[in-house]
């Protein structure tokens, strides 16, 4: 897999270079984060007048039923079912906007330094090059996408053996391989913008 990130010495930009396979398998986790967070009520309405659309609390108000979705929006005063449901109300529509915003960032960025809607060619590279507000809009990008392995994986703490145990051919290990590389990704992506 990649080398990951690194900040460009001249252009200060922060900058990757990924195999087709590697930006299409970005692209594709993006996309499917993407359909989970806008595939529910709570995404906000689309309205012709601003302010109402500013104004719209009507959003969610129980947990929801996907574990992803459960882990990416916390229950925010657990005990507390009356202010955890206001809370959920006025915050989930737009904090799930933003998410997929962040995941549809990285998409597009993969597709303008030239991934092709199909990949068909072998040996292409995608150059990646971003500014500071783009790399850590990646960055929360992530650590969604990390969130969202973790929680269909059911990875926990302290459960490495178990993943290294599991052959190769077993599809969870090639998902956990996944899992790990975009942890790689997110690591080199804080070192860049910290260096």
């Amino acid at each position: 897999m990649s080398g990951g990130f690194a900040r460009h010495r001249r252009s200060g930009q922060v900058i990757a270079n990924f195999t087709g396979f590697e930006a299409d398998l970005l692209r594709s986790l993006a996309s499917q984060l993407v359909e989970l967070l806008r595939n529910e009520a709570a995404v906000p309405r689309d309205t012709a007048d601003p302010f109402e659309a500013l104004m719209d609390f009507s959003g969610p108000t129980v947990e929801p039923e996907d574990p992803v979705l459960a882990r990416l929006f916390p229950t925010a005063y657990p005990g507390d079912e009356e202010s955890s449901s206001e809370f959920r109300r006025f915050t989930e529509g737009t904090l799930r906007d933003g998410k997929a915003k962040a995941a549809c960032t990285v998409i597009d960025g993969l597709e303008e330094a030239g991934l092709p809607p199909e990949l068909t060619e072998d040996g292409l590279m995608i150059d990646v090059e971003l500014d500071e507000p783009t790399a850590e809009t990646w960055l929360r990008s992530f650590t969604d996408l990390r969130l969202a392995l973790a929680t269909r994986l059911e990875v926990e703490e302290g459960d490495e053996d178990f993943w290294h145990a599991l052959p190769d051919e077993d599809p969870r290990a090639q998902a956990h391989d996944i899992y790990e590389w975009v942890g790689y990704l997110q690591e080199t992506l804080v070192d860049a913008l910290s260096g």
